[in-house]
Parts: C-alpha cells; sequence; structure tokens
C-alpha cells in the first residue's frame, strides 16, 4: 500500500488504549463470574473495572503513552 495515509493516528492501537481496553473486558469477566456465583462484592468490584479502565486510558494517555504521546512509538511507521 504505497498511498498510506503516515498521518492516520492508529485509531488508539497504543498501551494507553490497550491498558484501558484489557482492564474493561477483565471487568465484563469479573461481572459475568459474578453473576454465575451470585456474589454482590464481585460485581461491585466488575463495576469499579468497567469504569476504571477509561480512566487508567485516559490517566496514561496523559502521562504520554497514547498515540500522540512522546513515549509511544508506532512499530508500522519504519
Amino acid at each position: 500500500m504505497s498511498n498510506e495515509d503516515i498521518s492516520d493516528p492508529g485509531h488508539g492501537n497504543s498501551p494507553a488504549a490497550w491498558t484501558g481496553v484489557t482492564i474493561v473486558f477483565i471487568g465484563f469477566v469479573v461481572a459475568v463470574a459474578a453473576f454465575w456465583f451470585n456474589s454482590l462484592t464481585m460485581f461491585i468490584v466488575a463495576v469499579a473495572l468497567v469504569a476504571g479502565g477509561p480512566l487508567v486510558g485516559w490517566i496514561l494517555a496523559k502521562a504520554g503513552w497514547g498515540v500522540a504521546g512522546p513515549r509511544y512509538q508506532s512499530k508500522s511507521q519504519h
């Protein structure tokens, strides 16, 4: 693909985005387990994880690990 646009930010393919999404995914898995085991405590932990994932991603992006951050180095650009 010789017409590749190098100004494309990568659609969130960064350590900040992957960390946030992974935390949210783990939260959903814990929520399913909470329903399976009928545990209110596990469900509260799951809600905290789902709510905290985007927050962690935002904090990491502000710390420079986002797509446009100084600490992030894209592997697709050689």
